[in-house]
């Protein structure tokens, strides 16, 4: 299954990807986790990247698109992958278009503003390996410390409130376009978040026919 996932920021996007690769057995392509990698390694995407991304707002579309289309070459891509953050505007669609990659399902996670601010200060992520958490909803086992790797789990700049602000505004003018973009494609479900992760989950394998 050839899946992108949508939905504003810290609508549960990374964790819910997490879970359907598992069920799945496909990749998940974080282009999020890509660019944190690049930075944390200071390589020159990286360091391009960096000034964007603490702002909140989009990395330019040719690192995104660049950085993406060399790992959807990768064998593991084979039989499918999940794409959590990107697309985020519509050149970047087409773009995914032009190259050929074809697509089974879009779906869109739907939940309110005032929600995601709320929830975004409890996030957490990885600063080695980018598993993503949350203090209340999924805690590590040992506090600050990744179940995965061990390493350092902290909170990231653009999950402060005002930068959340700033990321939300972009979502709205950039990303959330893609719904109709899909839409017209026949390739768009929307699902209301639901309260645990767990009633997230179902709904979206009813979403895709699972």
């Amino acid at each position: 299954m050839k899946l992108i996932l949508l939905g504003a920021p810290g609508a549960g996007k990374g964790t819910q990807a997490e879970v359907l690769s598992a069920k799945l057995n496909i990749p998940t392509i974080s282009t999020g986790n890509i660019l944190r990698a690049a930075i944390k390694d200071g390589t020159p995407t990286g360091l391009k990247a960096k000034s964007y991304m603490d702002n909140g707002q989009l990395v330019p579309d040719e690192v995104v698109i660049a950085i993406v289309a060399e790992r959807l070459a990768q064998e593991d891509c084979a039989n499918g992958f999940i794409l959590d953050g990107m697309p985020r505007t519509l050149p970047q669609a087409e773009a995914l278009d032009k190259a050929g990659v074809k697509l089974d399902h879009v779906l869109s996670i739907e939940i309110s503003d005032k929600e995601i601010e709320q929830r975004m200060s409890g996030r957490r992520v990885c600063a080695q390996c980018g598993a993503s958490y949350h203090i209340v909803a999924r805690p590590t086992k040992v506090e600050g410390v990744c179940d995965s790797c061990g390493g350092p789990v902290v909170l990231r700049d653009d999950d402060k409130p005002e930068t959340v602000r700033q990321r939300l505004a972009v979502y709205h003018e950039q990303t959330e376009p893609l719904k109709g973009y899909y839409q017209s494609k026949g390739l768009l479900s929307s699902v209301d978040n639901q309260p645990t992760i767990e009633a997230t989950t179902k709904v979206i394998l009813e979403a895709l026919g699972l």
